[in-house]
């Protein structure tokens, strides 16, 4: 599964954290977006001078090699709000219940586990490359800012975990299907029927355009 999931809310402590979380976590992914935007443009213009003028742009692929962690790891923390990284579910789609929220508690935890090892690791890359100072190949770039972004990215990712741990931990101790501030786990008749009112939808708005 890939596409988006439905997340509940409530008037709860867990809910409002939740929603607060994803105000930041859009502001990243938008800026992960507006990076991608920009890289278009240089690749246009790099393209262009060396065409039209035989001046590429000096450092073009230090320029991408940087830019390219902000665009990948910006995005993991709203992406995992929404439930939209790939996922094999076939058996956990089968669950129901209490069962179902212990599985997403456990597979939350091993996730949270694994990013705290990967935000040391890639926080001690950060800080030795900005120590010896660091930089590109071709124009001297220096690359600390861009492995910065990877344990602040992880730690977004792990304060959003904590908050679906809470989440799965509430729905495992008082039962039900619909648990807040975590992606519901939707069948594939329900993601498809989702994507096709999306779709419809875009075509009435270019229609009343």
């Amino acid at each position: 599964m890939s596409a988006s999931s439905t997340v509940l809310e409530d008037s709860s402590r867990l809910s409002w954290a939740d929603r607060t979380l994803f105000r930041f976590e859009s502001v990243l992914a938008l800026l992960g977006g507006v990076v991608i935007f920009l890289l278009v443009f240089l690749a246009s213009a790099n393209i262009l001078g060396r065409w039209l003028f035989d001046l590429p742009i000096d450092g073009y692929v230090d320029w991408v090699e940087q830019a390219m962690a902000f665009f990948a790891f910006l995005g993991l923390s709203f992406t995992q709000r929404l439930g939209g990284h790939i996922r094999m579910d076939m058996l956990v789609g089968y669950l129901r219940g209490r069962l179902l929220w212990l599985s997403e508690l456990v597979s939350a935890l091993l996730m949270f586990l694994i990013t705290l090892v990967l935000i040391y690791g890639s926080y001690l890359h950060f800080y030795r490359a900005y120590q010896i100072g660091d930089s590109s190949l071709d124009i001297d770039l220096p690359t600390w800012p861009a492995k910065l972004v990877v344990p602040v990215a992880l730690g977004i990712l792990a304060l959003r975990l904590l908050l679906q741990i809470w989440g799965y931990l509430r729905g495992v101790l008082q039962g039900g299907d619909s648990p807040v501030a975590v992606p519901l786990i939707e069948d594939a008749a329900t993601v498809a029927a989702k994507e096709a009112e999306a779709v419809m939808g875009s075509l009435d708005n270019g229609e009343a355009k």
